[in-house]
């Protein structure tokens, strides 16, 4: 059947004696399919919460930013990205990912000046 066909409808798959229900949403390995916008909300989530978790580390003037960029990498970046490789993203999901990567680099980053009017 199309997709067309099965909206508003409730159809159940049957295959060696067992029925399979058809539903809209199916979490897998932590990660709910088929409501991308719903599960980047959480995904978000956790990734601001895995950054507030090591912001004292970002925040050290000891660190090189080298060192903070590995960190990001290796810690926050996977958190956001766990289970992408079932998604399906619209180009607003793709922004919003861009806009939380470039938030968290600014505040690693901090304000820079610029180099002619030292603003």
């Amino acid at each position: 059947m199309s997709r067309d066909q099965t909206m508003g409808q409730s159809h159940n798959m049957k295959t060696d004696n067992r029925s399979f229900e058809r539903v809209e949403e199916f979490k897998y390995l932590g990660t709910t399919l088929n409501s991308i916008p719903e599960e980047m909300k959480s995904i978000l989530k956790s990734g601001n919460a895995c950054y507030h978790s090591v912001q004292n580390l970002f925040s050290s003037s000891i660190l090189s930013k080298n060192l903070k960029i590995k960190i990001y990498r290796t810690i926050i970046l996977p958190v956001v990205l766990y289970g992408c490789e079932t998604w399906l993203l619209t180009l607003r999901e793709e922004r919003r990912l861009r806009v939380f990567e470039n938030r968290v680099l600014r505040r690693i980053f901090g304000h820079r000046r610029d180099e002619v009017t030292g603003e």
